[in-house]
């Protein structure tokens, strides 16, 4: 697309002529001024290997992890090894069911925020629900895992005057933008390091109010937060605890409700945030807490008064994602979901390939290389039909390159030797053959 032509066009009004230039021409100036550092910013993404490409994909409903991926000059069939929804419950039958008697009844969108028209029987079902599968006594809404994070953690600060928040430093990008944004002083904590963080809480005033905000599953090297221990600090100091469990709500404990569910810590958790985007296979963003805290961030987090609800097929969806996995057909996925990752990851040790060890169904496997990270990641999907994305700085360090494997109950073992045979011939294609244990 050009730029036009800066040529004045007259119209006339009561003064008589008045030369006139289009609002695009005027900027094209600026435009041409400006475009060379959108340019100079993408150059430096390609020149470190890093650069990301969207592969367009066709998932055929109950074919899953089968899916079409369309290029440019065709399609292949392909099977996905990346996938947020762990547990397949985006093709589960009962949740498009929900979905399509939704859509029917309510029609598309939600019609507004939750104040203008926005909020419907499935918005309050649904958090009813989230409180009830927590153990606390309210919830909210939003429509992001990410937004959930950045509204509730930036309100904190407007909420608690001198707030201190201490955070993980290996906290999700959305953590870090709302506690940025919270205005309140902040300190990171190294990884999973208790002692660290009681070497800042003991140097803080002791009366300021205080937040902890963790994970409980990390996703890119899938370890887990100390949760207990991080609970004895924030008793020990008076600080309210803030726990992600994006990445394990559905997928640990006994009605799915995560980690601290699972390790019998959910009552001493102050917030707990989660998606409905990954396990529960459809999208959106919630926190459960006391009925205070919720209502107090529901009447002052931007992030959720400004913002138009999930749309009621949505919620719809969820409900009866998180209702079906907190029931016995719940369980049974959870494990075979556990044996499937445990098999995956078994395959690839006694293949001798880098795998970075971790205690839950995150398997990552190091790379070590942007460029050559990359380079796998696009001949296992044009050579042998297996989707992974590459996953390179900045959701990793630098030098930590990696795929991320996340198997589902539905990848065979037959897929998984597949795989496992064609990384070892690309590994010794890209001259890998060093980092094989």
């Amino acid at each position: 697309m050009g730029f036009r032509s800066s040529a004045s066009i007259h119209t006339v009004s009561k003064l008589g002529a008045i030369p006139y230039i289009p609002v695009r021409t005027q900027r094209n100036t600026f435009a041409m001024k400006h475009l060379k550092a959108f340019e100079s910013a993408l150059d430096t993404i390609h020149d470190e290997g890093r650069y990301r490409v969207f592969v367009d994909l066709h998932r055929h409903k109950g074919e899953f992890p089968k899916a079409t991926a369309r290029f440019e000059h065709g399609e292949r069939e392909i099977i996905v090894w990346c996938s947020n929804d762990y547990l397949g419950m985006g093709q589960d039958d009962d949740v498009i069911d929900a979905m399509h008697e939704a859509i029917d009844s309510f029609g598309a969108g939600s019609g507004g925020t939750r104040n203008i028209s926005g909020t419907t029987r499935y918005h309050v079902e649904l958090e009813k629900e989230l409180a009830d599968l927590h153990g606390k006594s309210g919830a909210l809404l939003f429509t992001s895992g990410y937004v959930s994070n950045d509204a509730t953690l930036s309100t904190l600060g407007k909420i608690l005057p001198e707030l201190i928040i201490y955070s993980d430093a290996l906290n999700h990008a959305s953590m870090i933008e709302g506690i940025r944004r919270s205005g309140a002083d902040y300190r990171v904590f190294r990884h999973n390091d208790v002692e660290h963080l009681r070497a800042l809480m003991e140097n803080d005033d002791p009366e300021r109010p205080k937040v902890i905000a963790f994970e409980s599953v990390y996703s890119m090297d899938g370890d887990v937060g100390p949760i207990e221990a991080i609970c004895d600090l924030a008793d020990e100091f008076d600080a309210l605890t803030y726990l992600d469990e994006v990445h394990a709500v559905g997928m640990y404990g006994e009605e799915g409700a995560g980690v601290a569910q699972r390790d019998n810590v959910m009552h001493r958790l102050d917030i707990v945030e989660g998606t409905l985007g990954k396990a529960f296979g459809v999208m959106g963003g919630y926190i459960a807490a006391h009925e205070t805290i919720i209502d107090a961030i529901r009447s002052t987090a931007s992030g959720f008064i400004f913002t138009t609800s999930t749309c009621p097929v949505m919620a719809a969806g969820a409900l009866a994602s998180i209702r079906k996995l907190r029931s016995d057909d719940g369980r049974k996925l959870r494990k075979s979901h556990q044996a499937q990752a445990a098999l995956l990851k078994q395959k690839l040790r006694d293949a001798g390939l880098p795998l970075m060890e971790s205690e839950t169904h995150i398997v990552p496997l190091l790379v070590g290389d942007p460029e050559k990270c990359k380079a796998l990641s696009d001949t296992l999907l044009f050579d042998f039909g297996i989707y992974v994305q590459p996953i390179n700085y900045p959701t990793v360090p630098k030098g930590t390159e990696r795929l991320r494997f996340t198997p589902g109950p539905v990848h065979t073992e037959a897929m998984m030797d597949d795989l496992v045979a064609a990384i070892l011939a690309v590994w010794k294609q890209l001259g890998l053959d060093e980092k094989a244990a």
